[in-house]
């Protein structure tokens, strides 16, 4: 079965652990990551820019992921956008 062009597999959660890294957000929120990673794009960044941790706890994105309250809320709009057919901000262009 082909998957969708928009689909909640192409991302991976970011979730903050005990340690929270020095470039990351200094906050403990979840961001959203590009899972598929793209030549001239910004690997180490988050949908919402931010630096990824030294050591990231990824873990897959489900819809109820979507309903955290710890959720980034730039990163839920840039996917909201996404989804809406936007060109991924990792694409380089």
């Amino acid at each position: 079965m082909p998957r969708p062009a928009w689909s909640l597999h192409a991302y991976h959660l970011i979730v903050p652990d005990e340690q929270l890294d020095l470039f990351a957000c200094r906050e403990a929120r979840v961001h959203l990551v590009a899972r598929q990673l793209e030549l001239g794009g910004f690997a180490d960044r988050t949908l919402c820019g931010g630096l990824l941790p030294a050591q990231p706890v990824m873990r897959e994105v489900e819809r109820t992921s979507l309903r955290d309250k710890r959720l980034c809320l730039a990163c839920k709009a840039v996917l909201d956008a996404q989804r809406q057919g936007e060109r991924p901000v990792w694409s380089g262009a």
